[in-house]
């Protein structure tokens, strides 16, 4: 079984940086591409970035300047770099993994953590 737990999130000032974390565990999860995406309120939730089992990465256009996405497969966990942020930024921070076609869309990811709150303040 297949479990998801994101952590890292929190309060910070407009212009400052959080790293959040994805722990991932189950058998096939190593393989699987592992995203992150972010729901903030009254929006739909949406595409942040992926990074695949063997380290290809993608980006939604606005946030490849101050995010980064990484994994490392022998901590089994997916990270979230996050720098220069801003107001708009506050969500809930999803970590989802998929074992299909690398994909921004989200119906590809089959799995899903339970979201870790950032707030950003201005």
């Amino acid at each position: 079984q297949v479990q998801l737990v994101e952590s890292g999130g929190g309060l910070v000032q407009a212009g400052g940086s959080l790293r959040l974390s994805c722990t991932y565990s189950g058998a096939t999860v190593g393989a699987a591409t592992m995203a992150w995406y972010r729901q903030a309120p009254g929006k739909q939730r949406e595409f942040v970035a992926h990074v695949t089992s063997g380290g290809t990465t993608d980006y939604a256009d606005s946030m490849q300047e101050r995010f980064t996405v990484s994994r490392h497969n022998g901590k089994n966990t997916l990270y979230l770099e996050m720098n220069s942020l801003k107001p708009e930024d506050t969500a809930v921070y999803y970590c989802a993994a998929s074992l299909g076609v690398p994909s921004s869309h989200r119906e590809r990811y089959t799995w899903w953590g339970q979201g870790t709150q950032v707030t950003v303040s201005s």
